[in-house]
C-alpha cells in the first residue's frame, strides 16, 4: 500500500456485493488511507452485503435514491458531518435496465422502464453532481469518477438501452466537467471498464459471450473489478490532478483492436 488517499475523504455509490466494481474500490480506498460514507438505494441495500463492508472499512452507511434530490442534499450533508469536512472523491458506480431485466427488445422497449432506467443510471450522476456543486462541498482538486462502458460508442445489441443511458452518463462527464473544473478545481472522468462479472452486468442476455470475446480480443485480457479499482485509485489520488473530461478506457486494449488472432482462429476452427 502506498498511502494514495491518506486523509481524503470521499462518498462511494453502489457497492452491493464483494462481486461489484464499488465494494472493490472500497477495500482499496480503505487500504490506501481513505475515508468514506456508503450509500445505495435502500432496495438495493436490502438485496446486497453492504453492512458487512461498512464495518471491513470503518465506514457508515448513508441511505440513498440517487435519483431524488431530497435524498442527495441529505446525503452530502450528512456525509460532511460524518467525514468532518468537505469531499475529495466521488464514486458513482449505479446503472439499471428493467427493458433488459424484463427481457424488452431494443425495437420493442417500453418507455416508462427506459425513462426510470435513464434516470437511475445517467440523470443521478448529474443530480449528484449538481447536488455536490450547489453545496460547495468538494474540496479543491477532487476527483469524481463514474463507470461506464464501450457499449456507448459501439453496438452491442444485446446491451439495450443501457447503451444509450452510457453515451449520456459520458455526455454528461463531460459537461459538468467542465463547469467543476473552471469553478472549482474539481476533476470529473468516466471509467470504460472491461465486461466485468458484477450482479448488475450478468443480467444482460449473452454476458458470457461478452466476457469470452472481450478477453480474446484484447491483447492484455479483461481488467477485473479489483483492476478498476485500483485504476479508479489513482484517479481520486493527487498523481491526475490534471486528468478531466475524460472517457477513459480500462479494458486490457479491447477499445483499439479491429481483430485478434485468438478470435480469427475460433471463427477459423469452427468449419
Amino acid at each position: 500500500m502506498y498511502n494514495l488517499l491518506k486523509g481524503k475523504k470521499g462518498i462511494i455509490f453502489g457497492a452491493l456485493d464483494a462481486n461489484s466494481i464499488a465494494w472493490k474500490t472500497a477495500e482499496r480506498v480503505h487500504e490506501e488511507g481513505g475515508a468514506f460514507v456508503l450509500t445505495n438505494a435502500p432496495v438495493a441495500m436490502r438485496m446486497g452485503q453492504i453492512n458487512e463492508l461498512a464495518e471491513k472499512t470503518g465506514s457508515q452507511i448513508i441511505p440513498a435514491d440517487a435519483t431524488s434530490e431530497e435524498d442527495l442534499q441529505k446525503l452530502v450533508e450528512k456525509s460532511m458531518e460524518i467525514l468532518g469536512g468537505k469531499i475529495d472523491f466521488v464514486l458513482h458506480s449505479i446503472g439499471m435496465s428493467i427493458n433488459v431485466r424484463k427481457g424488452k427488445h431494443y425495437t420493442d422497449q417500453n418507455y416508462a422502464w427506459t425513462q426510470k432506467g435513464t434516470d437511475v443510471s445517467a440523470m443521478s450522476f448529474h443530480k449528484v453532481m449538481q447536488t455536490l456543486y450547489k453545496a460547495d462541498a468538494m474540496n479543491e482538486w477532487g476527483s469524481i469518477v463514474a463507470l461506464t462502458y464501450m457499449a456507448a460508442q459501439r453496438v452491442f445489441p444485446d446491451y439495450n438501452d443501457m447503451a444509450d443511458n452510457k453515451a449520456y452518463l459520458e455526455s454528461i462527464a463531460r459537461s459538468f466537467g467542465y463547469f467543476f473544473g473552471r469553478d472549482k478545481n474539481v476533476r470529473v472522468n468516466t471509467i470504460s471498464q472491461s465486461p466485468t462479472p458484477t450482479t448488475a452486468g450478468s443480467g444482460v442476455k449473452g454476458f458470457d459471450g461478452f466476457i469470452a470475446y472481450a478477453d480474446k480480443m484484447s491483447p492484455l485480457g479483461n481488467a477485473t473489478a479489483l483492476d478498476c479499482a485500483n485504476y479508479t485509485v489513482s484517479l481520486f489520488s493527487d498523481l491526475t490532478k490534471r486528468v478531466t473530461l475524460q472517457n477513459l478506457f480500462h479494458d486490457g486494449g479491447f477499445s483499439n483492436m479491429g481483430v485478434s488472432d485468438a478470435v480469427m482462429d475460433t471463427f477459423m476452427n469452427e468449419d
